[in-house]
């Protein structure tokens, strides 16, 4: 399980991400202030990535950023912040960020994120599978099994299917499912096949 060090001075923000997060296979720790986050006991190296909000109660993530590059610390930094001006993303990147998202954001698009600079760091593999109750995604070898039996799906099914249990316990509008089941092949499931 990769390891995710949370910095959320929003409390309700912070568990709701640690629960979600969670559910994709991810093993978070939170921290609301600077304070907090410098004194977690073995330090930041026992993280896989970071994500850090800008404005906390007691200084900026940026100057968090910066101090753990200039201590040595290599581990991935994804920046989640309101902060959505021109000037704090240029800081946030040469301070030594490797992402930057706004808020609002998309829990799909983080966890790609996330997923991403953790494969670009040659850290903790990202999650191999998905489960659901019985149900058991193999992501590298697109197979879903159920109580132990393979299921046969379509390409737009496994789809669907892993978007549904990525996101489960949320209410998915038509639109984020059919804007997240398009891929870059130009393949999609049009407005009709999703209905059926």
């Amino acid at each position: 399980m990769p390891r995710l060090f949370l910095l959320e001075d929003d409390a309700s923000l912070a568990e709701g991400l640690a629960w979600a997060l969670g559910k994709q296979g991810f093993e978070v720790s939170c921290a609301a202030t600077l304070a907090q986050a410098r004194a977690w006991p073995g330090g930041m190296a026992g993280f896989d990535i970071l994500v850090l909000d800008v404005g906390l109660p007691d200084g900026s993530g940026f100057t968090f950023c910066e101090s753990l590059r200039a201590a040595g610390c290599n581990t991935p930094i994804l920046f989640l912040t309101a902060a959505e001006e021109e000037v704090n993303i240029i800081r946030g990147l040469d301070g030594g960020g490797d992402d930057y998202m706004t808020k609002p954001f998309q829990l799909g698009e983080l966890c790609s994120r996330l997923r991403a600079l953790l494969r670009r760091a040659g850290g903790a593999a990202a999650p191999q599978t998905l489960r659901s109750g019985g149900l058991v995604i193999d992501l590298p070898g697109c197979r879903v099994t159920r109580s132990g039996r393979t299921l046969e799906l379509t390409a737009a099914e496994y789809r669907l299917l892993c978007l549904l249990v990525r996101h489960a316990g949320q209410t998915l509008t038509r639109r984020a499912i059919l804007d997240e089941l398009w891929d870059g092949t130009g393949d999609f499931v049009d407005d009709n096949t999703l209905s059926v």
